[in-house]
């Protein structure tokens, strides 16, 4: 099992260039120690929740031992972005002063692209068994949401999973469900060793460290949203919600298992 992480804030220096892909624009800066990251924005879209999936489903990954660029806090001034000609951009930065999320920047990588690359059956299960567990529709042969850099596969962009949070009623039952959306997932035909992943990664997901990893995660960012809901009651659902699904990981393996036996 991984150290347990520890999150850097950077300063955001400059507005290099957007990333106009999907809705919520994010974008390529440069922080205060030189280094360019993909920052994801806190007025953007789905708000601070995106933020909140792509920190927990990051760190999560990291745990497991996959490969994550590293995630930063990264901080916006209320100067910043004040000579943005694009009223959109602008807009955009003004929504989102304070602390927003980063990646850092891999240079030079490319989009995986599964007619092109075939991954290892033992790695395109770690990464199902993930997603399964993260409820993660988005990498599907559309939207791989996977980099090669290096010669090595990198997982980005995690900020449409954890999708119980935009409905809170009903967090416990979303909890024990399979995952249907699997079925769509670009790695599944190559995902035949998810039972031998599932004994290996459940006993890395401790109580102790998704406490640690959600306990990352914010104060402010979870003061928006649903107000009759306490922050600490909030960040407790969260850590609820996942213990529910690794304890219960069953279920979801045996959807992906399945829905798997359809594509083959």
């Amino acid at each position: 099992m991984k150290n347990e992480s520890k999150i850097r804030t950077v300063n955001v220096t400059r507005y290099v260039t957007p990333l106009r892909e999907g809705g919520s624009l994010p974008a390529i800066a440069e922080a205060d120690d030189e280094f360019l990251y993909v920052l994801k924005f806190r007025g953007a879209g789905q708000g601070v929740k995106s933020l909140i999936a792509e920190l927990i489903g990051g760190e999560i990954a990291r745990t497991l031992g996959l490969k994550i660029p590293e995630i930063v806090f990264a901080h916006l001034d209320t100067a910043f972005g004040r000579t943005e000609p694009d009223e959109e951009i602008q807009d955009l930065l003004k929504a989102s002063v304070g602390l927003n999320l980063g990646l850092h920047y891999l240079s030079g990588s490319i989009t995986y692209d599964p007619a092109v690359t075939k991954l290892p059956s033992l790695l395109a299960s770690q990464i199902v068994w993930l997603d399964c567990l993260l409820t993660n529709v988005d990498r599907t042969a559309r939207n791989t949401n996977m980099l090669v850099w290096n010669k090595e596969l990198w997982l980005i962009d995690h900020g449409a999973a954890l999708y119980f949070h935009h409905s809170w009623t009903n967090w416990e039952e979303q909890a024990k469900r399979p995952f249907a959306p699997i079925k769509d997932h670009v790695l599944l035909p190559q995902a035949s060793e998810l039972e031998a992943v599932d004994a290996v990664y459940k006993p890395l997901l401790t109580e102790e460290r998704i406490r640690a990893i959600v306990g990352l995660v914010p104060d402010e960012w979870f003061t928006g949203g649903s107000p009759e809901i306490p922050a600490t009651e909030r960040r407790e659902v969260y850590v609820q919600f996942l213990l529910t699904r690794i304890a219960l990981s069953h279920i979801f393996v045996k959807e992906a298992q399945y829905a798997r036996t359809t594509l083959i």
